[in-house]
């Protein structure tokens, strides 16, 4: 299937996990990725994968708390192919368990600068590009954690509930525009967080993949990234055309607990 055919999509945190999975899933469809992580290494290793499978892809170097380098990120886009069609702005990073009052305010600052700022940075950057050209789609990446509350996250669950509002939000601000904006909210899946980072996989507060929490899963069992990857692809797809400002959760039946 090549629903995307000549189309271009910008991946955010594409180097490992669910980013991954979704820049592969955009290529698999026939859209031309830039792949955009603060992780060179890596990043580039998911350029491979989609060239040896046959798809096109661009790497560019990524730091999505810095909004210079998200611009970059959408001129590369433009410049390269010509167009932005769709985004993933899927980056994120989750920090150690900790309470509210233990929480310090540099890992709060930090998180959110990522998490939420982001995520704002990146649609600053992208809307006004889709909606100059007539049209795109926009898939932020939410949580379990910004739908429900979690103790011990409070950094990151602010953060992703922030992601959901702030998904509304430009919804309803485009919706007349052509530029639709959703959401997913992934439950437990097989991801290395740590790896989008800014301190890599040797960051001591990074969270890895936990496979304790397949226990609170209805479903009995954690998600591929590549089932994240399908939500992602429907969203952005003509299938999806009259849906915007929604937040799907992708969690084994979670939510409906």
């Amino acid at each position: 299937m090549k629903g995307f055919s000549g189309k271009t999509a910008v991946v955010t945190g594409a180097g490992s996990g669910i980013g991954r999975a979704s820049a592969e899933r955009f290529a698999a469809e026939g859209a031309n990725v830039v792949i955009a992580d603060i992780a060179k290494e890596t990043g580039r290793e998911t350029v491979e994968v989609i060239e040896d499978a046959g798809g096109d892809a661009t790497f560019v170097t990524v730091d999505v708390s810095d909004f210079q380098s998200i611009e970059r990120m959408v001129e590369v886009a433009v410049d390269t192919y010509g167009s932005l069609d769709f985004a993933h702005n899927n980056a994120g990073i989750l920090t150690g368990f900790n309470e509210v009052a233990d929480t310090e305010e540099d890992q709060w600052d930090n998180l959110l600068g990522i998490n939420l700022k982001g995520v704002w940075a990146c649609m600053k950057a992208e809307l006004p590009i889709m909606e100059e050209q007539g049209g795109g789609a926009i898939v932020n990446t939410a949580s379990e954690s910004g739908l429900v509350g979690m103790g011990g996250l409070a950094s990151y669950s602010a953060s992703k509930h922030g992601v959901v509002g702030l998904t509304k939000s430009a919804a309803l601000e485009y919706a007349t525009r052509g530029v639709r904006v959703n959401a997913i909210a992934p439950g437990p899946t097989k991801t290395n967080i740590q790896r989008n980072s800014p301190r890599g996989e040797n960051d001591p507060t990074s969270m890895p993949f936990d496979t304790s929490a397949m226990t609170d899963v209805p479903m009995g069992r954690v998600a591929e990234p590549e089932e994240m990857a399908g939500a992602v692809a429907f969203l952005c797809s003509a299938d999806a055309s009259f849906i915007t400002g929604q937040t799907l959760p992708v969690d084994g039946g979670q939510a409906a607990d």
